[in-house]
């Protein structure tokens, strides 16, 4: 029961943040690489100790920066697809129909 009670406050402790990450997709229908935008979590640090009031703090503080990351990276993430699929949308009109794969 401890060793549970040890993995669960380990783990509750670590400081996650979602970011936002920009990678390339090859699209056959337009033969275009196209870029879009994924979360990821990343783990910035952990606390080894707390007790009290102390760590119902520090635990509601990494709850609220855990959410921020999620909305802002997240918001991030709509508008850049969302550029990107313009982007991707005009590159791939321009394209000469004779050099599309089809």
């Amino acid at each position: 029961m401890r060793r549970l009670a040890a993995t669960v406050l380990a783990v509750a402790t670590t400081a996650c943040v979602v970011v936002p990450a920009t990678r390339d997709v090859y699209d056959p229908q337009c033969g275009l690489m196209r870029r879009e935008v994924t979360l990821e979590a990343a783990v910035i640090g952990q606390f080894g100790s707390c007790s009290g009031q102390d760590c119902a703090a520090l635990l509601a503080a990494l709850g609220i920066v855990s959410a921020a990351t999620l909305v802002v990276s997240g918001s991030l993430a709509v508008v850049g697809n969302v550029v990107y699929w313009l982007e991707h949308e005009a590159n791939c009109r321009r394209r000469p129909a004779e050099a599309a794969p089809g």
